[in-house]
């Protein structure tokens, strides 16, 4: 299993890590929590004939009063109320492709994975956590947006909780055209000219938590995500969606 993160993002990764475990160590505001961990991962991509690869990534955690940091997001907290939290957030997303990762793909100019910057807003309901998401390209790469809206529901037993959820992923027409679309000098007689549109996709996950001792845990994270015609109609598509498996451990200092 190898990391599949570019050069340029570990360096930010082990950036940010430093940043953590500097705050964890200054005076920082009551409250504050920092864990460090790695995840293990397998996303089979819907591009045809695609080299998919399991991932090994370093996992850092770190939360005050006014920052949470988890993983490929960083939120600023804004005021908020018990039921109601929301602020600015930053989030990686290790998307794209390279011409190799397929035979398909061969004269493809490279897709980037990109930073995403926006805000977020969430609602606790007893019943349910409702949740929107509205981030822009921040690299500049595909210059489009995404939103996402969620529900989920924690139930917890003892040691164990299990959080279903349902997403819809809304991506624009420069999202798609970006990721998916092939231009026309890359179009080929099996890879013809394609213009990406605005789609939906649908996700259903389940996560899965296990807390071995109060400071640490195991999470199994696995969804499938059911693309929209938008995607699916891509000539470098060949399946109508995109599965994940992960599994995370987390230790809290």
């Amino acid at each position: 299993m190898t990391s599949t993160f570019p050069p340029l993002v570990q360096a930010g990764l082990l950036f940010l890590g430093a940043l953590t475990l500097g705050a964890a160590h200054a005076d920082g505001p009551p409250g504050s929590l920092w864990g460090l961990g790695a995840t293990v991962g397998f996303e089979r991509k819907p591009y045809r004939d695609f080299d998919d690869k399991a991932q090994v990534l370093p996992v850092l955690f770190y939360e005050n009063r006014w920052l949470r940091l988890a993983g490929p997001s960083l939120d600023l907290k804004l005021p908020s109320t018990e039921s109601i939290s929301w602020g600015p957030r930053l989030r990686f997303a290790g998307e794209g492709y390279e011409a190799d990762d397929s035979p398909y793909l061969r004269g493809m100019s490279e897709r980037k994975s990109s930073f995403w910057a926006g805000g977020a807003v969430s609602w606790h309901a007893p019943w349910a956590t409702l949740s929107a998401e509205v981030l822009a390209d921040a690299s500049g790469n595909s210059k489009g947006s995404r939103v996402t809206l969620a529900v989920e529901r924690r139930f917890a037993r003892g040691n164990i909780d299990l959080t279903p959820r349902l997403a819809v992923h809304y991506v624009d027409d420069k999202y798609a055209n970006y990721y998916y679309g092939v231009r026309a000098s890359e179009a080929t007689a099996l890879r013809p000219f394609h213009d990406g549109k605005s789609t939906s996709n649908v996700e259903v996950g389940l996560r899965i938590g296990y807390l071995l001792t109060p400071q640490q845990k195991l999470s199994f994270d696995v969804s499938t995500t059911r693309l929209g015609s938008g995607i699916k109609d891509s000539p470098l598509v060949d399946r109508n969606r995109q599965d994940s498996v992960r599994a995370t451990y987390l230790y809290l200092f």
